[in-house]
């Protein structure tokens, strides 16, 4: 038993501020104005906080968990700002590793002074006899070098997206790809990469993520492994499994009560490859980007998924990619009603005035990433010379808590950092004033809203009597530091089931197979 004396943000409903909190067992039993010598916890050992805070943990609600594992064990090249710079990267990073394909991860045209992405003969030129797969900063395109291009390019050359000239893959081209790496990544390898991610996101203070699984492993091998190590998980550490397929037998065969990602549930690209699905074409051009799939297509799978009971989430980032999503939803609910489905649309980005209001109708989630706002990667000059005027329309904040939709929290990564208080410091200093949160907005959106995007917010998500005491203590308050200066806050503890986070121990295998026994919950 635990008691922690100072200023406890419970994030409840009610934004309820307490000083005493008594953990017992892993539960909260205990949240008020209580006096430590009170004598039923005269025994248990007081934490004093000072001028720190407590606070419920984090949800990253998307993030693509094995491709960030894999990636975080890589070169991660988005802080260059030149592709000279990258490339000095890549000859640093060489010599130290023996793997035989070379992942890489965060190349942008917009972040360097070249204004383009580093090409094939460039990373041929550093790196000539590994293969090399160089990854977009959005990941959605790829550059590969001759010597990984030489073992694809029979699966590539007809598909669209294939530039073999620079290297370039993206759209068809670039999951076909990325197929092919992932199936040459060795189990035993991915799941200690998988081990060394958890405990990273555990040390941002993320008690639960929510991950997209499914990107090309032969046999859907790594949605299986994903679902075997969250299972396996045993030092409080939570983990949900969306598979990112379109076939809900899939989804049913392996008991996962939600279906859905990017991948294959992606209905559009991104901005950054301008072919996220626009209403409008782009600025100068008459492209709309790309619409994976029809109207009938999306609306036939959200209704099967709908009356087989499943939670449904699909990405859109253009406003037509939103629009489908939201028609698709909104037919699936007329077709089956369900009172609490918790269906969601993925990233939002560029949301239209009757999407919003379909969201609001049928109560559609919103899993929003507020790292995209005022994002290196992808600046806001770029964005406005592709969009036009439709740029000051990106990630309406406030418009969505106006309509009372719930937005959840989340990094996309491996695209951005798994870095809560980032989230909540873009969301309250939002480039555009009219659309930014409040700061218990934004904590509750990081922290409850995370834990009900997957009906986990019964027994987490805000500190209150009876739920599992998953806590982050915060260097300072974000109440009262000044709001510029909400991302300098520091994660201090992270506390699961009231025990301070311990980082995974013992090999994969062991973790897996508890994760295969009967009773685990991914």
């Amino acid at each position: 038993m635990k008691i922690y004396r100072g200023t406890i943000l419970t994030c409840d409903a009610d934004n309820t501020i307490a000083n005493t909190l008594v953990e017992d067992k892993g539960k909260i039993v205990y949240v008020g104005d209580l006096h430590p010598r009170q004598y039923r916890f005269r025994k248990a050992e007081v934490v004093h906080l000072g001028s720190r805070v407590l606070i419920p943990s984090f949800v990253d609600s998307h993030i693509h968990f094995a491709s960030y594992a894999t990636f975080h064990a890589g070169l991660n090249v988005m802080d260059a700002r030149s592709n000279e710079e990258i490339l000095d990267m890549l000859r640093k990073f060489l010599p130290t590793t023996r793997d035989k394909l070379i992942v890489a991860f965060g190349a942008s045209p917009y972040s360097v002074s070249d204004g383009r992405l580093v090409s094939r003969a460039e990373l041929d030129s550093v790196c000539p006899d590994r293969p090399l797969f160089m990854v977009k900063y959005d990941g959605h395109a790829c550059v590969v070098n001759s010597k990984l291009y030489e073992l694809v390019e029979k699966k590539v050359t007809p598909l669209r997206g294939c530039h073999a000239d620079t290297g370039e893959m993206n759209q068809e081209a670039f999951f076909a790809v990325s197929d092919f790496v992932t199936n040459s990544v060795p189990v035993i390898q991915l799941v200690k990469n998988m081990q060394k991610a958890a405990d990273d996101l555990a040390r941002r203070g993320i008690g639960m993520i929510h991950s997209v699984s499914g990107v090309g492993f032969t046999g859907d091998l790594d949605v299986d492994l994903e679902r075997w190590f969250a299972g396996g998980l045993k030092n409080g550490l939570q983990m949900r499994v969306y598979m990112q397929t379109l076939d809900v037998k899939k989804a049913q065969k392996r008991k996962l009560p939600r279906i859905g990602g990017c991948f294959e549930t992606a209905l559009d690209g991104c901005f950054g490859s301008r072919d996220a699905a626009m209403r409008e074409p782009y600025e100068g051009t008459e492209d709309r980007g790309v619409l994976y799939y029809t109207d009938e297509q999306v609306t036939k799978f959200c209704i099967e998924a709908n009356r087989a009971g499943l939670q449904i989430e699909m990405h859109a980032i253009g406003d037509a990619a939103f629009d489908q999503a939201t028609r698709a939803l909104a037919a699936a609910l007329e077709d089956c009603p369900r009172k609490d489905h918790r269906h969601a649309i993925i990233h939002a980005c560029l949301p239209t005035e009757e999407g919003i209001a379909i969201c609001k109708k049928y109560h559609i989630l919103l899993p929003v990433q507020t790292a995209f706002i005022d994002w290196p990667q992808e600046p806001d000059a770029y964005l406005t010379e592709i969009l036009g005027d439709r740029a000051a329309r990106l990630n309406p904040l406030r418009d969505f808590a106006k309509s009372g939709i719930v937005m959840s929290a989340g990094s996309d990564g491996p695209c951005t950092e798994p870095d809560p208080l980032l989230w909540i410091h873009k969301a309250v200093n939002h480039t555009d004033p009219k659309q930014a949160l409040s700061v218990f907005e934004a904590l509750r959106m990081c922290t409850h809203n995370g834990y009900y995007t997957s009906f986990d917010d019964a027994e987490r998500g805000t500190l209150e009597v009876g739920k599992a005491a998953d806590m982050v203590i915060l260097s300072g308050n974000p109440y009262t530091v000044p709001k510029e200066n909400l991302k300098d806050l520091k994660v201090e503890e992270t506390i699961l089931s009231g025990k301070p986070y311990q980082p995974l121990s013992g090999g994969p295998i062991p973790q897996l197979i508890r994760g295969m026994l009967p009773g685990s919950k991914c």
